[in-house]
């Protein structure tokens, strides 16, 4: 398979750093033919997304390069994404990436922008996949590898609770021992990857409150329910209180993002929804806070005489890096790019599915730096967002480090 023509591949000048010299000599190698291939890949990628459980089309484009390579990867059950070894033995690491795009449309204005309109790769899911493929081809090219290296490509990273599961689901753990990914970090530099040890995401549930009441005139409230002035009690009441019932160093929040109820100034309407994410950067306190939204939301609208139904959906839980796993890690990022690019980080209060795999297997994630170094920091998330493309080769250089000091 090429891309050569179509119009994706970096223009002529544009510079690709890899960090020669870093070794080993494969690895050198390859990334000195193919660095323009890493490029192309993530620009046809994110020109091209597909949502949550859509994949097929991704899922059909990886296939074909490790394929091509004489690899032969495993297609997940529910027809998106894949799985796929390179090496044999009993000792296993394994190297993730996420390949659905989010729900957004796009306002980079790049040549290479979405062609498909309300979908945008605005997470980095585009370069996760890139590195990962290049990594793949990579590993295929190496005389001889010191293990087995799964290569699991995710879907449906983005909805809870997470393509993570159908992968444990699918046997795609089976054997490994651990488990590591990247995630973009439009905060770090290019040349940086951020590490920490313990919890490095959050946990994330859904929140959907639907609310029910007779309805009436604005100038008659008494004679009804008012169901306006009962989300309002909510939207506000209920993060309040619970920062009053968790342990306020676990950045426990709720943040709303869609409320809806009625049209006309004079009729109090007869229902209503509100729509938010819950977080928690605490496991244990994860656990248990599906009993307690629900106690505090009935205790908000006893007595406003509207009448409610909540729905809950347990997102996933925090990422937490192992320990060990996080020093590999850290072996991995030193050996690809030097001492220098190891870099400290917080934890997020975003969630991430790889969490699932964390409560399997140990391993880590790691932030990879993809911002240029100078001008606006473009957020994930935001229609707006862009990666310095000069991060793809160096993810690829960590990944395959970090497998080989997994490996020892």
């Amino acid at each position: 398979m090429t891309l050569l023509g179509s119009g994706l591949l970096p223009p002529v000048g544009v510079p690709l750093d890899i960090a020669a010299g870093r070794g080993p000599s494969w690895l050198d190698g390859w990334l000195s033919s193919h660095g323009g291939d890493l490029v192309a890949w993530r620009r046809y990628i994110h020109a091209n997304p597909e949502l949550a459980y859509q994949e097929h089309r991704t899922t059909g484009f990886i296939a074909g390069y490790l394929s091509s390579a004489g690899l032969a990867p495993s297609l997940l059950p529910d027809g998106t994404g894949l799985v796929c070894d390179i090496g044999t033995g009993s000792r296993c690491v394994a190297l993730r990436a996420d390949i659905d795009a989010l729900p957004v449309s796009e306002g980079t204005g790049l040549l290479f922008a979405s062609t498909v309109d309300g979908r945008m790769h605005a997470c980095g899911h585009d370069a996760h996949t890139a590195i990962l493929i290049g990594a793949a081809l990579a590993l295929a090219s190496a005389p001889a590898l010191p293990g087995r290296i799964r290569m699991i490509f995710q879907p449906a990273e983005e909805v809870m609770p997470g393509g993570a599961l159908n992968v444990i689901a699918a046997d795609g753990l089976a054997g490994v021992d651990r488990i590591f990914a990247l995630h973009c970090d439009p905060r770090l530099e290019v040349g940086q990857v951020g590490l920490r040890v313990g919890p490095i995401t959050s946990a994330s549930d859904l929140l959907e409150l639907r609310l029910s009441s007779p309805g009436g005139h604005t100038a008659r409230p008494h004679l009804t329910a008012d169901l306006v002035h009962a989300l309002g009690t909510v939207i506000t009441g209920l993060p309040a209180l619970l920062s009053r019932r968790v342990d306020p160093r676990s950045g426990t929040l709720i943040v709303w993002g869609a409320v809806q109820a009625g049209e006309a100034a004079n009729i109090v309407p007869q229902e209503g929804l509100l729509r938010g994410v819950l977080r928690t950067g605490d496991r244990r306190i994860w656990a248990d806070l599906e009993p307690l939204v629900r106690e505090l939301v009935t205790a908000l609208l006893a007595p406003t005489g509207v009448g409610f139904d909540l729905r809950h959906v347990r997102g996933v839980p925090p990422v937490v890096n192992e320990a060990a796993s996080t020093e590999l890690l850290r072996d991995g990022v030193a050996a690809a790019l030097g001492g220098d690019a190891v870099a400290a980080t917080e934890q997020s209060s975003g969630g991430e599915d790889f969490a699932w795999y964390l409560e399997q297997v140990p391993g880590a994630m790691g932030r990879l730096g993809v911002w240029a170094g100078d001008g606006a920091h473009r957020d994930l998330h935001l229609s707006t967002f862009d990666l310095d493309e000069r991060a793809l080769p160096l993810g690829v250089r960590v990944m395959v480090h970090t497998a080989l000091a997994a490996l020892g």
